[in-house]
């Protein structure tokens, strides 16, 4: 992955990714901002705070993630945990993710799709 997305539609499903790869981990274990982006950037997503932060927000608003505050270390950190609708909504997507990357990484799935409804030959 290494590089940003050159185009719109790749940044797209790169922050698509991003936000379920957050998902994940806010359901499994509360994190803060800073450990979360070390993450990314560990699977190979270049992503700067500028982009980062608006993306937990809106994930905080669309009911997915909330935050609790704790001071570390004297610091004022805010921990993200995914809302009971965050994890019914990685349960949901699960599958899907399951079949897509079945048909995209092993082939599994149709080779040609069908011809619609009264389109045939």
């Amino acid at each position: 992955m290494g590089q940003q997305p050159d185009t719109p539609v790749l940044r797209s499903v790169h922050l698509a990714f991003m936000r379920l790869h957050v998902l994940y981990h806010a359901v499994e274990d509360p994190f803060y901002g800073a450990a979360m982006m070390e993450e990314l950037r560990r699977h190979g997503y270049e992503i700067s705070a500028g982009t980062f932060y608006p993306l937990l927000h809106r994930m905080e608003d669309n009911g997915l993630l909330e935050h609790t505050e704790r001071v570390v270390d004297g610091k004022q950190r805010k921990y993200y945990a995914a809302t009971e609708a965050g994890r019914e909504a990685l349960d949901a997507l699960r599958p899907r993710l399951a079949e897509l990357t079945g048909e995209l990484l092993d082939g599994d799935g149709p080779t040609s799709l069908p011809d619609p409804p009264g389109e045939r030959a």
